[in-house]
């Protein structure tokens, strides 16, 4: 990755992972540092499957890659073990980690599971203790402080709000002072190195997950097969595919007379064309993969590769 010159001698630069347990707001947080969407949000766990990198930067103080990472739970499936072996492989080759966790003074397996995986990479580690807009009294936070810092000796806690977008703030400066002096990676102006196919197929996903049964969700992956601008007309048309895993599920995604199909299009659409800046046709279809999530050809087929 080639670096940009014509950065000042106190520019720092570096690469920040964003982990913790499905469902914390990594997401919401990324997109708020961020300033647009790029990651799908949702409120149901494991939104993200692959690594996203995006780019915070500031010209007087230096430039953020930020890894998005899937969150760190107990696999069941092959899809599930791609996600968490993603997740554990940023951790060795960042300046600094961003540990999410939500407001509790109790810490189950899971966060101690993340706290063990921590010491063994030898990394700053800032804990942002998130959704404090759900907590009632500030004496509250400081007991669920005092709780996290019996499970791991942390850099520095900051509690946030990555929805509302307090104290996000003090979470760039704190990464700031973690990272080595050094020139810029991206051009100011990239904020991710997502192709806009990419960001488009999880923009149809998002929606198919807000709308969506709860049993169907997990089972769903969505591929673009033909993404380009129209001939002579300021419209792009997509062609996409809703893929789930039984005939049962194409039934729910289509709904009655279509109605759920198309509800997941509009919407879709119209975040796809805040994203392109273009009037957009989008044609979506639903086809079955019976148990693609335990499968390795189909797993890349849809974009999940290891890193390599």
């Amino acid at each position: 990755m080639q670096g940009h010159s014509g950065v000042g001698p106190d520019f720092k630069s570096g690469f920040v992972t964003i982990i913790g347990r499905p469902n914390v707001g990594k997401s919401t947080l990324m997109n708020r540092i961020i300033g647009q969407k790029i990651a799908i949000t949702s409120n149901k766990p494991q939104t993200t499957r692959n690594r996203i990198q995006t780019v915070y930067t500031d010209k007087e103080k230096g430039q953020i890659v930020f890894l998005d990472t899937p969150g760190i739970h107990k696999a069941k499936n092959r899809l599930g073990e791609f996600m968490v072996s993603t997740a554990e492989h940023t951790l060795k080759d960042v300046d600094a980690i961003l540990w999410l966790v939500e407001p509790t003074d109790f810490i189950g397996a899971g966060e101690r599971h993340i706290a063990e995986i921590l010491k063994k990479a030898n990394t700053p580690v800032l804990l942002v203790i998130n959704k404090i807009d759900t907590v009632a009294k500030k004496e509250e936070l400081l007991r669920f402080i005092d709780t996290y810092r019996e499970v791991y000796d942390f850099d520095e806690i900051i509690p946030a709000s990555a929805l509302l977008g307090d104290n996000v703030g003090d979470i760039i400066d704190s990464v700031f002072r973690y990272l080595p002096y050094g020139p810029m990676f991206f051009d100011e102006d990239t904020v991710t190195d997502q192709p806009e196919r990419q960001i488009a197929a999880e923009m149809i996903r998002e929606k198919a997950l807000q709308a969506l049964e709860d049993e169907v969700p997990h089972g769903i992956a969505v591929t673009i097969e033909r993404m380009k601008m129209r001939q002579g007309k300021p419209i792009v048309d997509i062609e996409a595919s809703i893929i789930c895993e039984r005939e049962s599920h194409k039934g729910i995604i289509i709904g009655k007379k279509g109605a759920m199909l198309k509800k997941i299009g509009t919407n879709a659409r119209f975040e796809i064309e805040r994203l392109v800046g273009e009037k957009v046709n989008l044609k979506l279809w639903v086809k079955v993969r019976k148990n693609w999530r335990d499968s390795e050809l189909l797993l890349k087929n849809f974009g999940y590769k290891e890193d390599t």
